[in-house]
């Protein structure tokens, strides 16, 4: 899909109609985002059932691809922080 296709589709709005399941089904696997970015990553979550941190999707697509065809379980809290290079991670607390 071009550029100017995405933009056409996600300006034609078809995804407000659509349940989390089929926006990420359709999502994960378009190379350009077709909708708004808060609605497909607020349409991962619920469909895998779990926070999804924004790194994932630059880091792990392929594992949440995984996950939503239930080929692999969710990663640990620890896989996740793990995702980050160790050079990159800094832990706040409060």
């Amino acid at each position: 899909m071009t550029y100017e296709q995405a933009k056409k589709l996600c300006d034609s709005g078809w995804w407000k109609d659509k349940t989390d399941r089929e926006l990420a089904e359709f999502q994960l696997f378009e190379r350009r985002l077709c909708m708004p970015w808060e609605r497909f990553h607020q349409a991962v979550s619920k469909a895998l059932g779990r926070p999804v941190y924004t790194h994932e999707f630059g880091l792990n697509v392929e594992g949440l691809r995984q996950e939503l065809l239930g080929h692999r379980p969710p990663p640990t809290l620890q896989e996740i922080i793990e995702m980050i290079p160790a050079d990159k991670r800094i832990i706040v607390t409060t």
